[in-house]
């Protein structure tokens, strides 16, 4: 049997509804690859498990399936670890090791279950690059290594082999390509799977900046920059990143974890490939401490950073979770997120509403606005006759306020009393007497079928009133 550690997984999985954020669409079924790499314990890809109900894992020639649960996963990097409960099925069976980052035209074997049959299928290829790329699954820009050995549906979370060891995990194809596919390679697998064996969170770590390269001399003279220094420019910080205290708007940031940045914002990664700075991140934890140096107002200053998880305005990973939503005098509210996004179809990017995407694209998190609320539609009733043309506008204020995110949205409308009036970005007013728009609800709620006001975590907590204790 050749690779006997890779085995076929099988998903149910139950989507978020967007559109009546309140319930799901129905539950569906896919398929991916797998490899063992520890006792009962098997690694694939987050897209493969992503929302899933219930998982369950194939051997090679073996008929029977075997329960699974999700034991650690990192939508960020694309990857999940499942742990079996069946102490026998993988018995016998020599776990795959992890090696290191392939070279460049280096031959691998992509392995795995692609559409098209039921056997366990290797193709082979060669490395033809390693640089960081945007990971689909998380929107996400972090190491990648371009194969170009066929990938295909099924082979989603199949290990990829070179000199016997597992050094990717297959993850995406490229569109309107042949046979050229990308893996999550060997040191992020490293990082994700030391991870778990520390309990340390599994998300990738983020900066939070924008920059913008430094190739321009006449810019360079202008920030005060020697020849010998090289870097680029820091344009924005994102409130809540690692970065936010630490660096600011007109900074150059030079070096990153030891590594010097060069002009055109890249870095030796290893010593050996030229890659965008983001590459170093996928080595890191939460938590951990990354040092760098950057130029500021003429002076090289260092510093020390503790790494903290990705903060967006808009928030690109809504996996494992349901949708926040609020419900008042049928408006209904949520918070702008990559997922909500999706609701515009395969082609998303092209087709939503350009202030959404640019919010998506170029917003800023800020202490003032760290989510976006937007009126995602309208359930029509007479209390908010004239309001249906204002779905998927973005709420501004709230009775001369600008909400902090959705809670804060939230405690504004519970506590607001008479008028309510709502300013949206596009100029729009609505106002609600929110009397009658309360009055209404239980209307509402029984004509559209809709369980409640809000998501449950988005509920009141009562305050437990009972004895006093008498102190000593």
């Amino acid at each position: 049997m050749t690779h006997p550690q890779v085995v076929r997984v099988y998903s149910t999985y139950q989507d978020p509804d967007y559109e009546c954020p309140w319930q799901s669409v129905a539950p569906r079924g896919s398929t991916g690859s797998g490899v063992i790499v520890a006792r009962n314990r098997i690694l694939t890809g987050a897209h493969v498990v992503a929302n899933s109900t219930f998982v369950q894992v194939q051997k090679q020639d073996d008929v029977a399936k075997v329960p699974a649960k999700v034991l650690a996963i990192s939508h960020d990097c694309d990857l999940a670890l499942l742990e079996l409960d069946d102490t026998t099925f993988t018995r016998g069976i020599k776990p795959a090791q992890i090696g290191e980052l392939p070279r460049l035209r280096e031959a691998v074997q992509v392995v795995g279950y692609p559409i098209g049959g039921e056997e366990v299928s290797i193709t082979e290829g060669v490395v033809s690059r390693i640089e960081v790329q945007r990971y689909e699954h998380s929107q996400r820009h972090l190491l990648a290594v371009t194969v170009d050995a066929a990938i295909n549906e099924g082979n989603s979370g199949g290990p990829v082999f070179a000199r016997g060891k597992v050094v990717g995990i297959a993850f995406q194809a490229l569109p309107d390509a042949e046979n050229i596919g990308e893996m999550v390679p060997a040191p992020i697998i490293e990082r994700f799977l030391a991870g778990v064996q520390k309990s340390k969170d599994p998300q990738v770590p983020g900066i939070g900046i924008s920059t913008q390269p430094l190739e321009n001399p006449a810019l360079r003279a202008y920030l005060g920059m020697q020849p010998a220094h090289s870097g680029v420019l820091i344009t924005a910080v994102q409130f809540g990143s690692s970065a936010w205290g630490h660096f600011q708007v007109g900074d150059v940031l030079m070096a990153l974890d030891g590594l010097r940045i060069a002009d055109n914002g890249t870095v030796r990664y290893r010593g050996r490939y030229r890659c965008q700075f983001d590459a170093v991140i996928g080595d890191h934890h939460c938590g951990d401490v990354v040092a760098a140096v950057v130029l500021r107002a003429g002076k090289v200053v260092r510093l020390r950073m503790v790494m903290q998880p990705m903060a967006w305005l808009v928030p690109r990973i809504e996996f494992d979770r349901r949708p926040m939503w609020f419900l008042y005098g049928g408006l209904v509210f949520q918070r702008l997120t990559a997922e909500f996004l999706r609701i515009w179809g395969e082609h998303w990017w092209d087709k939503a509403p350009k202030e959404l995407l640019h919010l998506y694209y170029s917003g800023l998190r800020k202490p003032e606005q760290q989510e976006v609320v937007v009126l995602s539609h309208v359930l029509a009733d007479a209390v908010n006759v004239g309001y249906e043309p204002f779905a998927n506008d973005v709420v501004a204020q709230v009775n001369g306020k600008r909400p902090v995110d959705m809670r804060d949205f939230v405690q504004c409308m519970d506590a607001a009393k008479g008028e309510v009036v709502l300013k949206l970005s596009s100029g729009s007013t609505v106002l609600l007497d929110s009397a009658t728009a309360k009055a209404a609800m239980p209307r509402i709620l029984r004509q559209y079928h809709v369980p409640g006001d809000r998501s449950p975590d988005l509920a009141v907590r009562k305050k437990r009133v009972g004895k006093g204790r008498r102190g000593a």
